[in-house]
């Protein structure tokens, strides 16, 4: 039994307009303003996100404000394609609790690792928990006769099938403007510009204008859109019906491989060279996508060529022996190198797949033709599974990176994994606390080696400097491999900490510094004896930062017009600067 489409709705909406509806659901009143408030509310959103984010490639991202930043666009964007007059209230509550949550996800996930990146596994673990969330609660706003969301798996699958696609269709056309609208900007500023008027052009090199404008753009057209989604719903049915005409050729594809695969055996899987278990997964997806498109929103929908009657229940067949070999492929990868986050995701993702392959199965087993009645509501509970299992994995609960810990540090210990092989690079910035702790316990190892792999690996600015063909190697102390050029001239300390970290100096055995001016300083490195020289300026900016690049270069100044016809014409010898080492030169000339 189902939830009945809430009557008391009417009562939360303003009286309908007398012109003609363009909504699907008669329950929902036209709303003239929606694409002006839609777009007004996702301008103000991408320039706070802006605010936030704007700092420093060089300096890491404060963990609060990733956090606000994350929570702010979730919430604009679930609010914006899920909000209706009808229960408005319903879909803001929605909208800043998902915020809240992806705020909290993305502020635990930047404190978890050294290298303080909000978007990692967790961060898209809660991203593909609102994407089916939403659809679920659009539709159990539309038919609840109150507010009892542990009764989703009553809902009907007709509107709640309808929700996704469109979701997907409009958010996806919205994407679409965007870019559309960037380019009919640059078009209309380069018209100006050819007049003399760089206004737009201006505007344009300023980040926070391009994220309003991106903002505003997305959040008109999804109003536009919603305003009008009977004609969304036919764009819908046109995407379904374009996909279904493709779901044959998958399903032919899938037999010959399947039955090649009976032939060949799996070992030329493994010798490709590809992820496996990844390609697997992809085209399990679009198997399960195809599938449902044929069947449709329900009996009545699905569709009625023979070819794509016989295509979907393969291809929803087809997804248990994909699902199974993509575990496989899995479970032989941690077998050989052990456990890491990344496979542990991967073994989820895989039983993922395994579940829906085997409601793929037991509906066409059971079901034969009419497959699809039973494949429907088993997919409906499938989705509210994943959106309650992909939360509870984006919380902070299970540390992947103390399980990866253990098992990565006992094949060390083991011999199984050695010294050299072993990935340092991971245990200092993919395995969090853990992660760094058990480097902390590996540095005082009586084993010379190993010992000395962990204090580099500790040591280390960033990631890509254990990654090299020695692997971690530890080096000298900084002032040791710095030599200062004059001689005997102190080095601020912000601009010795931005040299030690900069790419030209964190792994190099040996660095050189030279003063080319008080605010100048000229930086080279080579990680080798007879390596090639990298080098690259630390200057200080106007707001008395040390950082990388020629900032204090200044910019050339507009020339006077002249009438070469009675110019004075001379020549200057121009005398420059430039590094040279051993005599030759290492930079252009930069005076």
């Amino acid at each position: 039994m189902t939830d009945a489409v809430a009557t008391a709705a009417a009562a939360d909406s303003p009286a309908r307009s007398s012109s003609v509806s363009v909504r699907l659901d008669d329950s929902d009143p036209p709303w003239p303003l929606r694409p002006w408030i839609m777009a007004a509310i996702c301008a103000a959103a991408g320039l706070a996100f802006h605010l936030l984010i704007d700092h420093h490639y060089d300096d890491a991202l404060a963990h609060w404000r990733s956090a606000l930043a994350a929570g702010i666009a979730a919430a604009t964007v679930v609010l914006v394609l899920g909000v209706e007059l009808r229960r408005w209230h319903w879909a803001l509550g929605f909208a800043l609790g998902w915020g809240v949550i992806l705020g909290l996800i993305a502020r635990a996930t930047a404190a978890y690792n050294i290298q303080g990146n909000p978007v990692e596994w967790p961060f898209w673990s809660g991203i593909l928990a609102v994407l089916v969330a939403t659809p679920l609660f659009q539709t159990r706003r539309d038919v609840a006769p109150d507010w009892r969301f542990w009764k989703l798996w009553q809902m009907p699958y007709q509107r709640l099938h309808s929700h996704a696609w469109t979701d997907a269709v409009i958010g996806a056309a919205s994407l679409a403007f965007v870019g559309i609208t960037f380019l009919l900007t640059v078009l209309i500023g380069q018209m100006f510009k050819l007049i003399g008027i760089n206004l737009i052009f201006d505007l344009l090199n300023g980040e926070w204008f391009g994220w309003m404008l991106a903002g505003a753009a997305f959040g008109g057209a999804v109003g536009l859109l919603r305003e009008r989604d009977k004609l969304v719903a036919t764009l819908q049915r046109l995407v379904m019906i374009i996909l279904a005409v493709l779901a044959p050729a998958l399903a032919v594809a899938l037999v010959l491989f399947l039955l090649s695969l009976a032939e060949t055996g799996l070992q030329k899987l493994w010798d490709s060279g590809f992820s496996t278990a990844a390609v697997m997964m992809a085209v399990a997806a679009f198997a399960v996508l195809l599938a449902n498109a044929v069947i449709g929103n329900g009996g009545d929908d699905r569709a009625t060529n023979p070819a794509l009657r016989w295509a979907a229940p393969v291809l929803a067949v087809a997804v248990l022996p994909l699902a199974g070999i993509a575990y496989y492929s899995m479970h032989l990868r941690v077998i050989q190198y052990g456990w890491t986050p990344e496979r542990i995701w991967g073994v989820i993702a895989a039983l993922i797949a395994l579940a829906y392959g085997i409601a793929g199965l037991w509906a066409v087993v059971k079901g034969r033709r009419d497959f699809d009645d039973l494949l429907r509501p088993l997919q409906q509970k499938l989705a509210i599974g994943l959106a309650l299992l992909a939360l509870f994995l984006a919380l902070p609960i299970l540390d992947f990176g103390a399980i990866s810990t253990r098992d990565q540090v006992a094949r060390l210990k083991s011999g199984a994994t050695p010294v050299e092989k072993f990935d340092w690079a991971a245990m200092a910035y993919d395995f969090g606390p853990s992660g760094r702790a058990a480097l902390t316990e590996l540095a005082r190892s009586p084993r010379k080696p190993r010992a000395d792999a962990a204090k580099a690996a500790l040591a280390a600015k960033n990631r890509w400097d254990l990654g090299g063909p020695r692997g971690a190697v530890l080096l000298k102390p900084f002032a040791d491999r710095l030599r200062v050029i004059p001689a005997g001239r102190a080095l601020p300390a912000a601009a010795l900490d931005r040299i030690a970290g900069s790419y030209m100096c964190s792994r190099a055995k040996a660095c050189v510094a030279v003063w080319l001016d008080d605010k100048r300083i000229g930086v080279l490195g080579q990680n080798e004896p007879g390596d090639a020289l990298n080098f690259d300026f630390v200057t200080q900016n106007d707001a008395g930062q040390w950082v990388q690049g020629d900032w204090a270069k200044p910019a050339p100044g507009k020339k006077p017009a002249v009438d070469l016809s009675t110019a004075r014409i001379e020549v200057e010898t121009v005398t420059q600067r430039r590094v040279l080492v051993n005599g030759e030169p290492e930079s252009g000339a930069f005076d």
